[in-house]
Formats: C-alpha cells, sequence, structure tokens
C-alpha cells in the first residue's frame, strides 16, 4: 500500500514544474531565508501540540495492542484508569521537538528544493538531454529535509514516547526525562538510539507531506491560472465567485488533506518501528535491538497466520493515526501557508 503511495506521488509530481521552484526561495540566490524557518516551526509546534491527546492514544494502541484495541475504547480505558490529564503526557517535549524538528524540515526543504532543480538542470546541461528533472529535485529535497529533522527528534521522541509509556518517566518533565535517558544509556546512545526507525517514518512521511502538498497545490493553480479548454469556463466560474484569498485558502486545506492521507499511508510503518523501538516495560527501552530486528519481531507477531496477517502489523493504529496525521498535516500545512502569506512569502503552488 505504501509502495503504491509512494508511486502514485511520483507519478502527480511529475505533472509539476519542479523549475518554478527556483523563484519560490530566497534560497536560489545562495540565501537561506528565515522566513521558511519560522513558518515551519509555528505550525508543527502548534498542530503538534494540539493533537497530543490523539497521539498518546494511538501510541498506547502500539505499545500494548491486547489493551488498546481501538481508538474510542482506548481512550475510553485511558480516561477510566488514570484521568484526562493522562491525554497531555509528553506534550512539552512534543511542542519543542517538533517546534524544532518543524522549522529545519520546512526550512530545509523550501532551501534544499531549488538547489536540487538547478543542481539538476546544470547536470542535464552536460549530459545534453532535454527535459526537465521530473519530481527528482523534490524527492532529493524531502529526503534532505526528512533525514536532518531526525537528529533532532530522536531524544525528543524517545523521551515523549517513555512517558507516554513507562511508569517510571510519570509526571517527570522534559528535561528531567531527558536527564533519565541519559542517566540509562549516555549522551551519545541517547542521541542516536532508534535513528534508523527514525528515518523509516521521517523520510517517507517528510515526502509524502511535503511533495504532496506542493504539487497538489500547483496542480490545483495550474487549473485556475492556465486553464485547459475544458476547464475554461469552470475556472472563469470560480474566480468570478469567490475572492482571492478564499481561493488560497480553499486549495491550501484541499491539497493539505490529500497530503495528509499520502503522509500517513507512506509512514505508517515507520511509525509503528518507531514505537516498538522505544517502548519503556521490556527492560532498557534505550537499549533497544536495531532496525531489522524491531521489524522481524513486529512481523512475527502475527506470522503464524500467513505473510499477510504478518504484515498488517505494520499498520497497528492505523485508524487513530488516520485522525492523527489528518489533524497534523491539514492544521500544519495550511497554517504554514497562513504565516509564509504574512511574511511577504507566496502560498504554496501559486506561484
Amino acid at each position: 500500500m505504501a509502495r503504491g503511495c509512494f508511486h502514485l506521488l511520483l507519478a502527480i509530481a511529475a505533472l509539476a514544474s519542479p523549475a518554478s521552484a527556483v523563484s519560490a526561495a530566497g534560497a536560489a540566490g545562495g540565501v537561506i531565508d528565515p522566513r521558511f524557518f519560522i513558518a515551519g516551526g509555528t505550525c508543527a509546534a502548534i498542530s503538534h501540540g494540539i493533537t497530543t491527546p490523539i497521539d498518546v492514544v494511538k501510541t498506547r494502541m502500539q505499545s500494548n495492542p491486547e489493551k488498546y484495541k481501538s481508538l474510542l475504547p482506548a481512550t475510553a480505558t485511558i480516561i477510566k484508569e488514570e484521568g484526562a490529564q493522562a491525554l497531555t503526557k509528553g506534550l512539552v517535549p512534543t511542542l519543542v521537538g517538533y517546534g524544532i524538528e518543524g522549522a529545519l524540515k520546512f526550512g530545509i526543504y523550501e532551501v534544499s528544493k531549488p538547489m536540487a532543480v538547478l543542481a539538476f538542470q546544470r547536470l542535464n546541461n552536460k549530459l545534453n538531454r532535454s527535459g526537465g528533472a521530473g519530481p527528482l529535485p523534490f524527492l532529493f529535497a524531502s529526503i534532505m529535509a526528512g533525514a536532518v529533522a531526525s537528529l533532532v527528534l530522536v531524544p525528543m521522541e524517545s523521551t515523549r514516547i517513555r512517558m507516554v509509556t513507562d511508569a517510571s518517566f510519570e509526571g517527570i518533565g522534559l528535561l528531567r526525562g531527558l536527564g533519565k535517558l541519559v542517566d540509562e544509556a549516555g549522551l551519545v546512545q541517547t542521541l542516536t538510539v532508534g535513528l534508523g526507525a527514525m528515518l523509516a517514518k521521517q523520510v517517507p512521511y517528510t515526502f509524502g507531506k511535503q511533495v504532496s502538498f506542493d504539487v497538489v497545490a500547483k496542480f490545483l493553480y495550474g487549473i485556475l491560472n492556465n486553464p485547459s479548454q475544458s476547464t475554461a469556463n469552470l475556472a472563469e466560474t470560480i474566480s468570478k465567485s469567490f475572492s482571492p484569498e478564499f481561493i488560497k485558502w480553499t486549495v491550501s486545506v484541499l491539497s493539505a488533506m490529500i497530503a495528509s492521507v499520502m503522509a500517513c499511508l507512506m509512514s505508517q510503518p515507520g511509525d509503528v518501528i518507531l514505537t516498538e523501538t522505544y517502548k519503556g516495560g521490556e527492560g532498557d527501552a534505550t537499549k533497544k535491538r536495531g532496525l531489522a530486528e524491531v521489524s522481524s519481531t513486529i512481523f512475527a507477531r502475527n506470522s503464524n497466520d500467513g505473510v499477510a496477517l504478518a504484515l498488517t502489523g505494520f499498520f497497528t493504529g492505523l485508524q487513530a493515526r488516520f485522525v492523527h496525521v489528518g489533524m497534523i498535516i491539514t492544521s500544519q500545512l495550511v497554517i504554514y501557508d497562513l504565516v509564509k502569506q504574512l511574511l511577504g512569502l507566496p502560498a504554496t503552488g501559486s506561484h
């Protein structure tokens, strides 16, 4: 399923013109525009913060699927046993970690994109190839952004998951939680444990989110601004009936909704692996196995029932994550576009 989404997104990206990315960011001229980083950090902190309760339920479902079987019953069980305040566990590391992560992810993506476009254009010129680079600059920029953001998220996400799943982390704050992890495994281990799992989640998540939002928005604006003969009447009617501000907002929301579905499906296996890597209650969670061994453990849980059912283990908690990620990405990308415009940047896909 995730592989199919990947190929579909590449096909969609091929419809967009990456060359326009060069004019979209100041980085094309060698200048790193801090407005992308500010907008990215703002939208990520807000969107992840307001969805913390859903993330708590999703994490519990993934770490203890026998007890927490589905979204609503799991929520009711947590509130009954621990009180409503349990749904805010891990809020501080979520705000700090994803605030920094969002600034880096959005900023690096926007900076890398025009650089990648120029690099591929120069490569084509040297090889005497005609045509554009297609979706490759988008793919390259998203991988760069996801990889860098993963380095920041590792200690924050490790702390958050332990606060949600490990009773020994009950009631402690971010700094004490980080300190406890360092005491358990050392500084280097705390900063790098589960990096493979984080990359398995963040790289496809970034690609699904950033690239689909970029190209879908550009595709929709292309219908409105450069309509074909079959869509000319529709584009004219929309332009006359709605204000430019409303059209921009609608394009942002529709593009963000599509991006949320793509990002969720593509990164779901990595999200399950990440929770399995960091969860407490099975010895020292900071000394977990590597990516391959954790993946094997998840696969083995249902392997007696066949390969197909064994693979479903990588999609545990998908229902909760559709709600969680859908809310995060839709709100995040709309906020991102709004903040960008407030800071004087164009709406995504409108240029």
